[in-house]
């Protein structure tokens, strides 16, 4: 047997992946099991954007190579949304870079900036993405600890006790995944002033601000910023388009053009149609969003129902497509979780899997139906829960 790279060894596949498969076997054998681990989007895609792609699929240039950095009218509408959303200022030319997913940007960002060796500064609980792409280009993880009581936000006391001179990279998730914590632009500003200081490239990864949220913001806004920040966004969870794997980076051109070097190695640019699709939905009114956010909130309303059944708290003001709950004092996350898929046919997520700062905390998704949440609740109630 040819052996896999040592780099693997850094890495374990990831929790979605494996769980999902035991999810569906015990579907498979018949178990009525409802899923709200995963934050898949079960709505539809604008028919805008479906009828934008449709309409492109005979254009000349539809199913030929496209170009690494996209098409100009998708940098543009990209720039206009962040301009009307934002009050962001970018330069189409060289500031912003689509991307297929903001996932393949992590990636791509870490294999532009980090050496064997270099430190990461990782939110904890956080995307465990960060963490594994950062072992597996060979650098070293540090984590620094968010909490309830400071809502969430970095110390930047603790983080200025850490050993900071061999950090290259900060990763910052606003608003939050998983607790659903918004940005402020007092966070936004320290961390930009923290990374000017210790000469840090910080990095909000940014796809959830337009979910129940009336303040979206981006770090982008904080004067300076550019000087020592990117950012990420997807049209992912925003457009119900997490299939389409359309993401897009933002930042001066220097770093762009760093992180352009490894994508123009890696694909051949992202599908014509789709492009077309994503320039359609960027440009959609605020309406879409007004929309989509009374389904989300009706749907929370519910799933704060089924987390008392769980005597479990949570805060009514948290964003984003989940709900983050603190499960009672002395129970560990991952049995409650497996209780509830073993007992209940459920599938929660333990917060565990995004850190150790996430024992105690379990995850709700509100990509599932009011009727299926209802459906949940009651197998709670029959049993008397």
């Amino acid at each position: 047997m040819i052996q896999p790279a040592k780099r693997l060894d850094t890495v374990q596949e990831y929790y979605f992946s494996k769980k999902l498969r035991e999810v569906r076997g015990l579907a498979a054998a018949g178990k009525p099991i409802i899923n709200m681990g995963i934050g898949s989007p079960d709505l539809q895609p604008p028919t805008k954007v479906l009828e934008a792609i449709s309409n492109s699929l005979g254009d000349a240039s539809a199913h030929k190579y496209q170009s690494y950095q996209g098409l100009p009218e998708l940098r543009n509408a990209i720039s206009g949304f962040y301009k009307n959303k934002f009050s962001v200022d970018t330069n189409t030319e060289n500031e912003i870079l689509p991307l297929m997913g903001s996932k393949e940007g992590i990636m791509h960002i870490s294999m532009a900036f980090l050496n064997e060796g270099d430190k990461v500064l990782i939110p904890n609980p956080g995307y465990p993405t960060y963490t594994s792409v950062t072992k597996l280009v060979g650098a070293e993880p540090l984590f620094y600890n968010l909490s309830d009581a400071t809502n969430w936000q970095p110390n930047f006391d603790a983080l200025e006790s850490l050993e900071l001179s061999n950090v290259k990279i900060m990763w910052v998730n606003y608003p939050h995944m998983p607790t659903g914590t918004d940005a402020t632009l007092t966070t936004f500003e320290k961390l930009i002033a923290f990374g000017k200081k210790h000469n840090i490239l910080i990095i909000n990864d940014n796809p959830y601000s337009f979910i129940l949220n009336d303040n979206p913001i981006s770090i982008l806004q904080v004067q300076g910023a550019k000087d020592i920040a990117l950012e990420l966004n997807s049209l992912s969870k925003t457009f119900n388009m997490a299939g389409w794997r359309v993401g897009m980076l933002l930042g001066n051109a220097t770093y762009i053009n760093e992180v352009l070097k490894v994508k123009s190695n890696m694909d051949s640019g992202m599908f014509y149609g789709i492009q077309k699709g994503a320039i359609e939905a960027l440009q959609l009114s605020d309406d879409w969003f007004s929309d989509q956010n009374k389904i989300y909130e009706e749907r929370r309303k519910l799933i704060w129902q089924l987390a008392d059944k769980l005597n479990a708290t949570y805060s009514k003001n948290a964003t984003g497509l989940f709900v983050w709950a603190k499960i009672p004092e002395g129970k560990k996350s991952e049995e409650v979780t497996d209780s509830v898929l073993y007992d209940n046919d459920i599938f929660i997520t333990p917060g565990t899997i995004f850190g150790s700062q996430g024992e105690g905390y379990i995850r709700f998704s509100l990509c599932v139906t009011t009727d299926v949440i209802k459906e949940a609740i009651n197998r709670f109630s029959a049993l008397g829960n």
